[in-house]
């Protein structure tokens, strides 16, 4: 996991593994709608839940279980993992649509394929990187403060799919730009964060 081809190799899998999740989005439906706000609000609702329990458990009961601290802010890392790759499908990152509609039409397909190269480059990035903390930190048996067998590297796993899933969103609107553009529709659109479609 150390070596430089871990970046070839990282690249290779958010490309292909992103072009697979774009096509199985197009076939799955559901799953495009649903998928990322699914793992947001379970993990919100997971978080809500321990917080909600942790407080009666020690205010009430004068009991507190040792993880109600430490698993809360990996629950919410992963809320936000799959929150940003929500918000790269909604366009409300790098949006400044209110700049970019002014442009011409060349000038806005560019800015758009620039977008889509850094949240590729982004992707494949955090894709590594969090790859080879989660590989150390499996080879470590690390666990999770205050729990006896909880791995930290379950948490940890989530980030590079999370980060895959960004990669096929990447690739979906890779996409619907060009198509957009082929077919002369409009390119920069209104977004809204949370909007949702």
């Amino acid at each position: 996991m150390k070596s430089d081809a871990t970046w070839i190799l990282g690249f290779i899998v958010a490309i292909a593994g992103g072009w697979v999740l774009a096509m199985t989005y197009r076939r799955v439906p559901f799953l495009d709608r649903h998928l990322e706000r699914t793992f947001m609000v379970m993990s919100y609702l997971a978080i809500a839940l321990i917080i909600f329990w942790g407080v009666v458990d020690r205010f009430v009961f004068s009991n507190q279980q040792p993880w109600s601290t430490t698993i809360p802010p990996l629950l919410f890392m992963i809320m936000a993992w799959f929150g940003a790759t929500y918000n790269v499908r909604l366009r409300s990152h790098l949006s400044f649509s209110e700049f970019r509609s002014r442009m011409g039409r060349k000038a806005q397909m560019a800015c758009l394929c620039l977008d889509n190269v850094l949240w590729m480059a982004f992707s494949v990035i955090v894709i590594v990187t969090t790859a080879r903390a989660a590989a150390l930190s499996a080879s470590n048996f690390q666990i999770v403060l205050g729990t006896d067998n909880v791995m930290q590297w379950w948490f940890l796993l989530t980030a590079p799919f999370a980060f895959l899933l960004m990669a096929a969103r990447v690739v979906e609107n890779v996409y619907e730009d060009v198509e957009n553009y082929r077919n002369g529709h409009e390119l920069i659109q209104t977004t809204v964060i949370g909007g949702g479609e």
